[in-house]
């Protein structure tokens, strides 16, 4: 699904960056651009910044605890 239709950005894009350690919006941007235009699609991304930083916590706390 597209995230960000002006700069033609999709969710798994995104996903995958930040699988690959971009954790910031800042980080987003500069990488793809994304906010910058018409700036709809910041509530999105910073849904999906929240959504893998707890993913990443949960993670963390399951291998402290196991």
């Amino acid at each position: 699904m597209y995230v960000c239709v002006c700069k033609a950005v999709t969710d798994n894009q995104l996903q995958a960056a930040m699988n690959e350690g971009l954790c910031s919006r800042r980080q987003l941007f500069e990488s793809f651009g994304v906010g910058s235009a018409c700036g709809k699609c910041n509530k999105e991304i910073r849904e999906l910044i929240n959504q893998q930083t707890e993913h990443k916590l949960t993670i963390a706390v399951n291998e402290l605890v196991a």
